[in-house]
């Protein structure tokens, strides 16, 4: 038997819906996968032609595209699903993907962080948005799950929690872009207007699938397989295009390797590691935000 045999091979996995993806749709969610899958290779070799103090922005994509193309072979497989009884329209169970949201909840924090480490944002901006970010992907799982109209309450709290991260990105860290200036401020512009612009397409979706049971589960397939190929994919060139010339220190972080501070510092008694003298976090900064400095060694001698 040849061809696509996911649906039989799985359909007696857990209770089945009466409204669910086809053949078609299983067809779409594996090129998704596969789509994802390549784009991980490929953001991981470009990974291993930088220096390792400039990977940062390689291996979140890479760990984004990872992450997306599992939960899209889940889909394509039909696993991952729940059948939930529908409010409007066809009357039944539609399925509903929650490893959809399993996906969202780890890539979107980190696209998130990839667009906020471009503008060269404070710690607590970043903390602050991924957390409005996972209030947004938990309300969106919970509505989706709901099978009365109490679904758009979840709804309401989701869309206001995404118009909390567009205030983040077009206020706050627009203006820490333009103080970087250069290619960060052009990176941070152009990936920040494709994130948005496709993210405020995605509660049309949930309101037509998920919500409002307007469209087939193919139709839904197609729909978010479409978006997440641009808001990954696509933000993922856009941004490694953008960082080609930039390093870590352009926006604002001071990644060094081991090796370099042993030649700026010299051999230190903890296996010829600097002794700081204080507690230093990813930038090699102290939590007071100062470089960190050894005090001087006492001379064993007092003032005559």
């Amino acid at each position: 038997m040849s061809g696509n045999q996911a649906l039989n091979t799985n359909r007696y996995v857990g209770q089945q819906p009466d409204i669910g993806i086809t053949n078609h749709g299983s067809d779409w969610y594996y090129t998704v996968s596969a789509m994802m899958g390549v784009t991980t290779l490929v953001a991981m070799g470009l990974a291993f032609r930088r220096p390792q103090t400039h990977r940062i922005f390689h291996y979140i994509t890479a760990s984004i595209c990872a992450v997306a193309c599992i939960a899209y072979f889940a889909m394509g497989s039909n696993l991952g699903q729940l059948p939930i009884n529908t409010e409007f329209r066809r009357r039944g169970t539609r399925e509903i993907f929650y490893a959809r949201y399993i996906d969202w909840a780890i890539t979107t924090p980190l696209l998130l962080l990839e667009l906020l480490l471009t503008a060269g944002v404070s710690t607590p901006t970043i903390l602050v948005t991924i957390l409005a970010d996972l209030i947004m992907i938990v309300c969106g799982l919970i509505g989706a799950l709901t099978q009365t109209r109490y679904k758009w309450g979840f709804f309401t709290f989701g869309t206001a929690a995404l118009f909390f991260i567009a205030y983040e990105l077009l206020f706050d860290a627009r203006r820490h872009a333009n103080v970087l200036g250069g290619d960060p401020k052009k990176t941070f512009w152009t990936c920040g207007v494709l994130l948005l612009g496709l993210w405020f397409l995605y509660p049309i979706a949930w309101g037509l699938s998920e919500g409002g049971n307007v469209i087939h589960p193919d139709s839904e397939a197609i729909f978010y397989g479409i978006l997440d190929v641009f808001a990954k994919i696509g933000f993922a060139g856009a941004l490694l295009w953008g960082h080609r010339k930039t390093s870590p220190r352009h926006i604002g972080r001071n990644i060094r390797e081991p090796d370099q501070l042993v030649e700026k510092h010299g051999p230190g008694p903890n296996n010829g590691v600097a002794d700081t003298g204080a507690a230093s976090n990813i930038s090699g900064s102290t939590a007071a935000g100062h470089p960190a400095t050894v005090p001087a060694p006492a001379t064993g001698h007092t003032p005559v």
